[in-house]
């Protein structure tokens, strides 16, 4: 089971910290095994592809791809500037497939800045 890290794929984050420190850009992947993030544009890297089989269109060369960056290092972007994260119980209605309802409790991410939900 993997940790719970607070920054979501789709998310906006800023970068602050490291050399692409201020770059704002969407998450595109989260590696929670690893506490990293692909953030859209940020931490950009050249590989070098080999080609592989000339005819499943691999041409290969020097690809330019982003590199994981580690979640300590972006901040949620909200409104005009970044917020922390926090959590909150809301009590929700649920409704059973037999026409019933009831109580639960659902863990929503809420910002600290402003105590809005996120």
């Amino acid at each position: 089971m993997g940790k719970s890290l607070n920054i979501k794929k789709g998310d906006t984050v800023k970068v602050i910290a490291g050399k692409d420190k201020g770059a704002e850009g969407k998450v595109i992947s989260v590696l929670r095994d690893e506490d990293r993030v692909i953030v859209e544009g940020v931490n950009r890297v050249k590989k070098h592809e080999k080609v592989v089989n000339q005819g499943s269109g691999n041409t290969g060369g020097i690809v330019t791809t982003e590199a994981p960056i580690h979640v300590s290092n972006v901040m949620l972007v909200e409104g005009d500037g970044v917020t922390r994260i926090g959590f909150r119980r809301d009590e929700v209605t649920k409704r059973r497939s037999d026409g019933s309802t009831y109580t639960a409790q659902r863990s929503v991410r809420v910002s600290r800045k402003t105590g809005k939900e996120i």
